[in-house]
């Protein structure tokens, strides 16, 4: 394997042109990101790369962005430090996308396990098949790690957002699935493990506000009137939400401002 410096860290990467690039961002979590290489290695399938990026930055998007700027491989796959892929992930994902090609993207289903635990999805989690925009507007029901997509279609649209400290994945799947069918395979073909204390979603509250970044920012695009519709409703949801939540923990100040927003929305 060849490092390629940059993103204020390394990159770790084959070099010769592949079908499948897979890029794996990480920091400071040495154990976890040797077992999740492992289970890249395992793969049924050998015609691919890893490109593992050390994010001093702490800018998930930006690693992976950055891992995808060096891949090669006609495919991308994201695999997160923490998870596992199972070996047949990626040949049943790609063998799906080959006997049906009007999908560019497909997801499969996972398995979760918190603290060494098996853990049971909860329904609102629920995964569903083809255009799923309105189903992805309530939360993130893609995960990163068992996605995959022709890399055309991540350049496309702009890669992952920057801007955005979490929730980033989100953000893609919603641009993403205004435009693309989006197939889910219901098997269970990565293992998401969490309960760690370095784990992003716990180091921000109120995880809705980069959401409702996201929504505001879909409303300036070019919507149908039932997609804007859509939008709008879980807004307002959402911003509800904040402001009670704001309320509930005296940060008034911000409870009266979501209040506001709440109100020039409808």
């Amino acid at each position: 394997m060849q490092g390629v410096a940059g993103l204020e860290g390394t990159v770790y990467a084959n070099i010769r042109v592949m079908l499948v690039s897979v890029i794996i961002p990480t920091y400071d979590r040495p154990e976890f990101t040797k077992e999740a290489i492992g289970s890249v290695e395992a793969q049924t399938i050998k015609d691919l790369e890893i490109i593992v990026v050390e994010d001093y930055s702490g800018c998930v998007s930006a690693a992976r962005n950055f891992g995808v700027e060096q891949a090669s491989g006609q495919y991308i796959a994201f695999l997160d430090s923490d998870d596992l892929w199972d070996k047949r992930k990626l040949e049943t994902q790609l063998g799906f996308l080959h006997d049906y090609p009007e999908f560019k993207i497909c997801y499969t289903n996972e398995k979760w396990v918190r603290n060494g635990e098996h853990l049971n999805p909860m329904r609102k989690h629920q995964k569903y098949h083809g255009w799923i925009f309105e189903k992805c507007l309530p939360l993130c029901i893609i995960s990163c790690s068992s996605i995959l997509m022709e890399r055309e279609i991540f350049e496309g649209l702009g890669g992952f957002n920057e801007s955005l400290p979490v929730c980033e994945d989100y953000d893609l799947w919603l641009r993403m699935s205004l435009k693309y069918p989006i197939a889910f395979l219901d098997e269970p073909l990565i293992t998401k493990r969490g309960g760690h204390a370095d784990q992003l979603s716990r180091q921000y509250w109120g995880m809705d506000r980069f959401r409702v970044k996201t929504l505001e920012k879909l409303l300036r695009l070019n919507l149908t009137d039932e997609q804007r519709r859509q939008i709008k409703s879980e807004l307002s949801k959402k911003i509800e939400v904040l402001a009670r939540g704001c309320w509930k923990h005296r940060r008034y100040p911000s409870s009266l401002f979501y209040c506001y927003k709440r109100l020039r929305l409808t």
